[in-house]
C-alpha cells in the first residue's frame, strides 16, 4: 500500500469509527431526557466489546477459503499477532463496520433494555451473525460467489453494506423489538425527542463519516489513484442520494402532517445514506438522486408501519435501516450500471440482489430472535416497569444526562 492509499485508509477508518458516536448522538437526542445516558451507552458498549472481539477472532472469521464455508477459522491468527501492516489497516477498517452494525440495532429497544443483557446479545450476535455475514458478502462466501454459482454474467453488488450492515441490523432490530415487547403506553406521540440539536448533530456526524464508510475501501484495498478508481462516483453519489432523500422525506411530512421538521430532515438524510451504501459505486449520479428521493419518500411512510402492525421499534431502525437497505439493494437490480434491468442488463442482477437480501434478513432475524428470547427468559432483557417509567439512566447506570441545580431564594 503506497503512502497515499495508506493515509486515506487511516483517515477513512477514523471517519467510520466516528460514526458510532454519531449514532449515539442521533439516538440519544431522540429518546427522553431520562434515557439519554442509557441510549448512548449502548453504542459505546458496542464500540468497546465488538472492537475487542474483532481483533481477537472476528477478522479471522470474516473471510473464507471456499464459497460455502460458514465463516473463517476464528483461531487462524488469534489476536492478529501474525498480520502485516497492510492487513492490520484493513482489519481496523473492517472493525468499524462491525461496531456500527451492532450499535444500530440498539435504537429498536430504546427506553426498556438492560445494559448487561444488551452487551451479551451484542457479543454473541456479532460472533454468530455479523462476522459470518461479512464473510458471505465480502470475504469470498456464498453471497459473493452467488453469480458464479448460478452461472450468471454478473454477481451480487453490495459495495459498502446494504445487506451486511443495514438489512442485517434492521432485521435483528425487528426481532429484538418483538422479543422485548412494547413500551408502556405505546401509542403515537409516546415521547418526543428530548434534544433536537443532538439529533441534528448525530445525523451530521453520520453524513460526514459516511464518506469514509463508502469511499474508504477505495484506499484500504489499494484502489485510489488508479485509472479505474470509482472514488469520484462514490462521493458524489453519497452526497446526492442523501440530499435527495432529505427532500423526499420533507415533502411527505409537509403533505402528511402540514410541517417539515428538522428531525424529519435528519431521518431522511440517514435513510438516503443507508440506501446509497450498497449502490454508491454502481449507479450514475442521476440514478443515485432518484434512489435518494424514492428512499426518502418510502421510509417516511415506512416508519408508520409500527403503529399499524403493532411492533415497538422505538427509534425506527426497521423503517429506516431495514427498509432503506432493502431499497438500495434491490434498486441495483434495475439500475446498476450495465447490469441492471433498465440500463443494459437483464433479470440476473435482480435475482441475485433479492436472494442476498432475503438470505441475510431471514438469518439475522431468526438468530437475533432466538438470542433475545433466550436472554429474556434467563437473566432478563427488559427492565422493570417502574424503572422504565422513572427513566433508564439512574436505575441502570446511576447517572443522569443533565444535572439541574436548584437555586435557593
Amino acid at each position: 500500500m503506497d503512502a497515499g492509499n495508506l493515509a486515506w485508509s487511516v483517515a477513512a477508518t477514523a471517519l467510520v469509527l466516528f460514526m458510532t458516536p454519531g449514532v449515539a448522538f442521533f439516538y440519544g437526542g431522540l429518546v427522553k431526557a431520562k434515557s439519554v445516558v442509557s441510549m448512548m451507552m449502548m453504542s459505546f458498549g458496542a464500540l468497546g466489546l465488538v472492537s475487542v472481539l474483532w481483533i481477537l477472532y472476528g477478522f479471522n472469521m470474516s473471510a473464507v477459503s471456499s464459497t460455502w464455508e460458514f465463516a473463517g477459522n476464528p483461531f487462524s491468527d488469534f489476536g492478529l499477532g501474525g498480520a502485516d501492516s497492510d492487513t492490520l489497516v484493513g482489519a481496523t477498517f473492517g472493525a468499524t463496520f462491525a461496531i456500527i452494525t451492532v450499535a444500530l440495532i440498539s435504537g429498536a429497544i430504546a427506553d426498556r433494555a438492560r445494559f448487561g443483557s444488551w452487551m451479551i446479545f451484542a457479543g454473541v450476535w456479532a460472533t454468530v451473525v455479523y462476522f459470518p455475514v461479512a464473510a458471505w458478502v465480502w470475504g469470498g462466501g456464498w453471497i459473493m460467489g452467488l453469480g458464479e454459482t448460478f452461472g450468471f454474467s454478473t454477481s451480487v453488488i453490495d459495495y459498502a453494506g446494504g445487506t451486511a450492515v443495514h438489512i442485517n441490523a434492521g432485521a435483528a432490530a425487528l426481532a429484538l423489538a418483538l422479543v422485548l415487547g412494547k413500551r408502556i403506553g405505546f401509542q403515537k406521540g409516546i415521547n418526543k425527542p428530548h434534544s433536537v440539536p443532538l439529533v441534528m448533530l448525530g445525523a451530521s456526524i453520520l453524513w460526514f463519516g459516511w464518506f469514509g464508510f463508502n469511499a474508504g475501501a477505495e484506499g484500504t484495498f489499494g484502489l485510489l489513484g488508479t485509472e479505474d478508481s470509482s472514488v469520484g462516483l462514490i462521493i458524489v453519489n453519497t452526497l446526492g442520494a442523501t440530499a435527495a432523500a432529505i427532500i423526499g422525506w420533507l415533502i411527505v411530512e409537509k403533505f402528511k402532517d402540514g410541517k417539515a421538521t428538522s428531525v424529519g430532515a435528519a431521518s431522511g438524510a440517514v435513510a438516503g445514506l443507508v440506501a446509497i451504501t450498497p449502490a454508491c459505486a454502481n449507479l450514475t449520479p442521476g440514478w443515485a438522486l432518484l434512489l435518494g428521493l424514492v428512499t426518502g419518500v418510502i421510509c417516511a411512510f415506512a416508519i408508520e408501519l409500527k403503529w399499524k402492525l403493532g411492533y415497538d421499534d422505538s427509534l425506527d431502525v426497521v423503517g429506516v435501516h431495514l427498509v432503506g437497505g432493502l431499497i438500495g439493494t434491490l434498486y441495483l437490480g434495475f439500475f446498476a450500471t450495465e447490469t441492471g434491468l433498465f440500463v443494459g442488463g437483464n433479470y440476473e442482477q435482480i435475482v441475485l440482489q433479492l436472494i442476498a437480501a432475503v438470505g441475510v434478513l431471514v438469518y439475522s432475524f431468526v438468530v437475533a430472535w432466538i438470542l433475545g428470547f433466550a436472554i429474556e427468559k434467563t437473566i432478563g432483557f427488559r427492565i422493570k416497569n417502574e424503572d422504565e417509567l422513572a427513566g433508564v439512566d439512574v436505575s441502570v447506570h446511576g447517572e443522569e444526562g443533565y444535572a439541574y441545580e436548584t437555586v435557593e431564594k
